[in-house]
């Protein structure tokens, strides 16, 4: 069995670049960081960022390249893939990137929501959720 998956969670490093292939299908391309925070032997923290390419292809290269931004949250699931070709100066030039099947969009960065006011956190505490005292039988549930 052979498996090429790849998910990550990361911010853009640069606004997604829009173009179209000769047979008119839209690609987008934008760059990503990772980050990871670790401590050493000697319990210092240290921090690293992993950076990766992502490709997305059709409609959601339009939607990509629409709603995201330099610095945007986002998730992509998608597969490993690496290019090859010669370069200006005759060398072979290789990149590996994620082409995406899925993009799901992250919490939006500036504080403002929908209709421009802030974001408050709730809390809810465990006396504030009233829960059935009986047992839920499967099939008491409608759906």
């Amino acid at each position: 069995m052979y498996l090429n998956k790849a998910i990550i969670v990361g911010n853009l490093t640069r606004d997604p670049e829009l173009k179209a292939l000769p047979s008119g299908i839209q690609v987008c391309s934008f760059g990503m960081a990772t980050n990871r925070v670790w401590k050493d032997k000697d319990g210092n923290k240290k921090e690293a960022a992993d950076f990766h390419n992502v490709v997305v292809f059709g409609r959601q290269a339009e939607i990509v390249s629409q709603y995201l931004r330099k610095g945007s949250q986002v998730l992509v699931e998608g597969r490993m893939q690496t290019r090859s070709w010669d370069g200006q100066d005759g060398q072979k030039r290789y990149r590996t990137e994620i082409v995406a099947d899925r993009v799901q969009f992250g919490a939006r960065s500036g504080g403002g929501g929908a209709a421009g006011g802030s974001k408050e956190k709730k809390e809810v505490s465990d006396e504030a959720i009233e829960y059935p005292e009986e047992d839920i039988k499967p099939e008491d549930i409608p759906f």
